[in-house]
This record gives structure tokens, C-alpha cells and sequence, in this order.
């Protein structure tokens, strides 16, 4: 087999087998691509061969990766992608399903950073205030109010088709490994979306993406970024004020006002209740900040 091949078929596993999001297929398919490329000069290519990789192998070719200079987070997502793609090639060559014990770097996962209420909705009006033409202002308007008030991810709303529109109080969306899962629509956010496509100078058919660049494509996520990052500099807000901090402070804010984790793991898509779990030390470590910033004897 070649190079190309068995990428292709890596690539066609995870993307429509497993329903992986682009950034996880690109970032999986790298990895093998890293691998293989390295085995390719020591002979010929074939599931079998990839198959009986074992953890001395990954522990060969992570080592390599460290002296080019990752680091504890990213080796443990090598050592995650590498350790599907053997089992897939498992799978292609007819071998006992499984993949090689091996443990990777121990990562300290960090809590996530929400911001308060108050500046979520000065970034959407200073976002909207930067804007180039009216209509832009409004679309960026929408896309920030659904990151907070629905909990959406950037890629979520970005992937919204028109035909949603004219919006209720509630829509269904697809997330993460194809998941769908029922989202509530604050009024605002309706009068957001309304506002848009009021405006915007393309058409809306059913099945066109909602959100539109400047040239009537659709909408970057990388756009969405940029906007915020100016609006977060002239705020004085930290790096850590991204679309993504939106949804956090979504899950952050609702937890505070006595959600139960239960319900939140629905509204969020989270596969697991673990995911949905690291709020209650967000929650927590608020807590503690404003008792150490307001106790005399903190």
C-alpha cells in the first residue's frame, strides 16, 4: 500500500465512520502521517505492519517528537491519535481489535476562564461597534450571543443552516460526534438572528449556511476570532477572552444560578458527565476568590 492510500482511509474512518470534527481529523491524520513516514523508509507499508506497532515503537517515535520540542499536552494527543490509528489498522488487516498499553506524560488539565456577564455583553457591542457595514455588525452580533445564551461551540454556529430561521425558543444542533441535543433561544438571541438576516444582502435559502463572509461565502471561524481579539484589547481584557471563553461562561454562569450537571451536560453536548463536571470547580475556585478578596483574615 502507499502512503496515500492508507491515509485515505485513516481520513474516511474518522471523518464520516466516527463523525470526527475537521480539526480532530486533520489533526489524527498529521499525526499517522508523521508515523508512517517514518517507517516508510524501512520497508514496505501494509495494515499488518502498522498493526503490530507496539509500545516500544511509540515510545521511539515520541521520543523523537519531544527532542523537536513538544510538549506534555501534545504528546499526549499524539500518543491518543496514534493509539486509534493502530487499532483501526487492527481492524484493516482482520488482527484481534486493540492497541498498544501504553501511558502517556501525566497533563494538568486547567480549569476553563469564563468571563462575567457584563463583559459578554460589551464584547458583542464592541465587536458589532468595529464593524465595516451594518450588516456585519449585526451577523457578529448573533454569533457571540449564541456562543453565550445557547452554549454553542464557534464551529456549531457557524455550521447553522438558514432554513432554521424564522427561529422559536428552542432549535436542535448537531455537535461533536454527529450528538444532537436541544438548545433554548433567549429572546435577545432570536431578535439577533432576526436583526441579521433582515440585513444581510444574500440570500437565505434553506439549505445555505446562515452566517456570510463579506463576499457572500460562508462564514470563518478565523473571522469571529479576530473580531474579538480586537474588541478584548480595547476592553483590557485577557487572551483568554475567546469565543470559546463564551461558552464557558454559558456553563459557568448557569451552574452558579443552581443548574444541576445533569441538565447542563444536555445544553452543553458533552459526552460525558466528567466534561461537564470541571464548572463545579470553576464554581468553586470563584468561590474562594471573592472570599480571599473580601475575608480580613483571608
Amino acid at each position: 500500500m502507499t502512503l496515500p492510500e492508507i491515509l485515505s482511509a485513516w481520513h474516511d474512518h474518522l471523518a464520516h465512520g466516527r463523525r470526527r470534527s475537521p480539526h480532530t481529523v486533520r489533526a489524527y491524520v498529521a499525526t499517522a502521517r508523521r508515523l508512517i513516514t517514518r517507517l516508510e523508509q524501512d520497508g514496505a507499508l501494509h495494515w499488518a505492519r502498522l498493526g503490530a506497532l507496539d509500545a516500544t515503537a511509540l515510545r521511539h517515535y515520541l521520543a523523537d517528537r519531544r527532542e523537536h520540542g513538544i510538549g506534555n499536552v501534545s504528546a499526549a494527543r499524539e500518543l491518543s491519535a496514534l493509539k486509534a490509528f493502530i487499532a483501526f489498522a487492527r481492524t484493516q488487516a482482520d488482527m484481534p481489535p486493540g492497541a498498544p498499553r501504553l501511558r502517556g506524560p501525566r497533563v494538568k488539565k486547567g480549569l476553563p476562564r469564563p468571563i462575567t456577564p457584563d463583559d459578554a455583553v460589551n464584547l458583542a457591542e464592541t465587536v458589532a461597534e468595529d464593524a465595516t457595514e451594518p450588516w456585519i455588525a449585526a451577523r457578529d452580533t448573533a454569533v457571540l450571543l449564541l456562543l453565550y445564551g445557547s452554549g454553542l461551540r464557534i464551529g456549531e454556529a457557524l455550521a447553522l443552516p438558514a432554513g432554521i430561521l424564522p427561529a422559536g425558543e428552542s432549535m436542535v444542533i448537531t455537535g461533536k460526534g454527529g450528538r444532537q441535543r436541544l438548545v433554548a433561544l433567549l429572546p435577545v438571541v432570536r431578535a439577533a438572528l432576526e436583526r441579521y438576516a433582515a440585513l444581510v444582502p444574500w440570500p437565505l435559502g434553506k439549505d445555505d449556511p446562515l452566517f456570510r463572509g463579506a463576499k457572500g461565502g460562508p462564514l470563518s471561524a478565523g473571522m469571529i476570532r479576530r473580531a474579538m481579539a480586537r474588541a478584548r484589547v480595547a476592553l483590557g481584557l485577557p487572551p483568554s477572552a475567546t469565543p470559546h471563553a463564551l461558552r464557558h461562561s454559558f456553563a459557568t454562569h448557569l451552574l452558579g444560578a443552581g443548574a444541576d450537571l445533569r441538565s447542563l451536560q444536555e445544553l452543553l453536548g458533552h459526552a460525558s458527565l466528567s466534561s461537564t463536571q470541571i464548572y463545579t470547580k470553576v464554581d468553586a475556585a470563584r468561590l474562594l476568590d471573592v472570599y480571599r478578596s473580601a475575608h480580613p483574615r483571608a
